[in-house]
């Protein structure tokens, strides 16, 4: 009998711990998780301020990310965000390890055969930056140089259509603050960055620098992979993130030209 009382006992408190560990602390009173939203995966390159890059605390913000999350609320969506390299960023859309992109991508022609695009939400323009006591004024004093580029940017693809009329080497590194490192130590004679990051990177660091007056190059959009059922809903919300002002609040608190 006492051997009866003591399985009892053993039983009943193995059936508690089982129906306990359905209840963790990670969900609520009747189990379910914190949050049962679908979640959207976005894809960056966390190197580019003021559109993304890692604050103090390692947590990735930016200008980009403002409206990442707000796209994701609009969406009923949690967020999350995947830091890879910039010239991988095409290939995880193509592969569908992201549902999107925003890293200051401009959404170039050639890129258009490869992942489809929403409306712009900004356009910068480009700027070369030097050192202050190398500072450059014209793209003729170019000639001779070394000039420093993200790899997979738009801005590689623009310093080699400027190798046809002026003579300089291309450096191509994939994390845009590792080109200013370069540029710091001597390595390279300049840095071809979107103009936002371009004025961040010469407050912070006091540098010189010059508008490129080649041309202008096409806005950026958050990209997708072809096909995706998201690039309308997002159009939308972005058109809704322009009239209601949204926007021209991230670029007052983000970007330096605005």
């Amino acid at each position: 009998m006492k051997k009866s009382y003591l399985l009892f006992v053993f039983v009943t408190m193995l059936i508690i711990g089982i129906v306990g560990c359905g209840t963790s602390s990670d969900g609520d009173k009747n189990g379910n998780s914190q949050s049962d939203k679908e979640v959207l995966v976005m894809g960056t390159s966390a190197d580019f301020p003021p559109f993304e890059s890692r604050n103090t605390e390692g947590e990735i913000v930016g200008f980009d990310i403002e409206i990442a999350n707000y796209i994701a609320d609009e969406l009923g969506m949690e967020l999350e965000i995947r830091d890879m390299n910039f010239d991988g960023l095409i290939g995880a859309l193509q592969a569908n390890r992201v549902d999107l992109v925003l890293s200051g991508m401009s959404a170039t022609e050639d890129r258009r055969e490869n992942v489809d695009f929403s409306i712009e939400y900004h356009r910068s323009g480009e700027m070369f930056v030097t050192k202050n006591d190398q500072a450059m004024t014209s793209l003729d004093d170019l000639n001779g140089m070394t000039v420093g580029v993200q790899l997979g940017s738009i801005q590689e693809e623009g310093a080699k259509n400027l190798q046809a009329d002026y003579d300089f080497e291309i450096k191509s590194l994939n994390d845009a603050q590792v080109l200013i490192q370069e540029l710091m130590n001597n390595r390279i004679d300049a840095v071809y960055l979107d103009k936002e990051v371009a004025l961040g990177f010469i407050e912070a660091q006091e540098l010189a620098g010059f508008d490129d007056p080649s041309g202008t190059t096409p806005g950026m959009a958050v990209a997708f992979p072809k096909e995706s059922d998201l690039v309308e809903k997002v159009d939308q919300i972005i058109e809704q993130a322009i009239e209601n002002g949204k926007l021209a609040e991230w670029e007052a608190e983000w970007l330096s030209g605005s």
